[in-house]
């Protein structure tokens, strides 16, 4: 575990700038939702910090398409058919993008637990936890 706290955490470096309207759009890939998205996530604290949630949300919707032995090409099936995908909105042109890493997902399963763990980085847990201490 390291020592360093939140604010001096490089995701949350850029609190104080983070641009109106940062926002993380959960896409139900099955269509079930048509275009709209499942849910809008807000409350990031940076471009970095929107990016790394949703790199880890679609990382983890891709493993949960995964079985033991899948091809990387029918794990994309799976995906584009029951996952979830992620797209940071106004984030401008520092913005992740599922499309950039996706292939590289399919190829292999993440090694390590912290590669799937979007809700720690989920900004509505500080407000469930703010909540818990009133």
């Amino acid at each position: 575990m390291s020592d360093t706290t939140d604010d001096e955490d490089p995701i949350f470096a850029e609190a104080l700038s983070a641009p109106a309207g940062l926002a993380v759009r959960i896409l139900d890939l099955s269509g079930a939702n048509g275009s709209d998205p499942v849910e809008v996530v807000r409350g990031f604290r940076s471009v970095a910090h929107a990016n790394a949630f949703a790199r880890r949300y679609v990382r983890d919707s891709l493993d949960r398409c995964r079985t033991r032995g899948m091809a990387a090409d029918a794990v994309l099936e799976a995906w584009f058919a029951y996952g979830e995908d992620a797209e940071v909105v106004g984030g401008g042109d520092e913005a992740w993008k599922s499309a950039t890493e996706l292939h590289a997902f399919a190829e292999c399963s993440a090694t390590d637990a912290e590669e799937r763990n979007w809700r720690v980085l989920d900004p509505r847990r500080e407000d469930d936890e703010a909540e818990e201490e009133e």
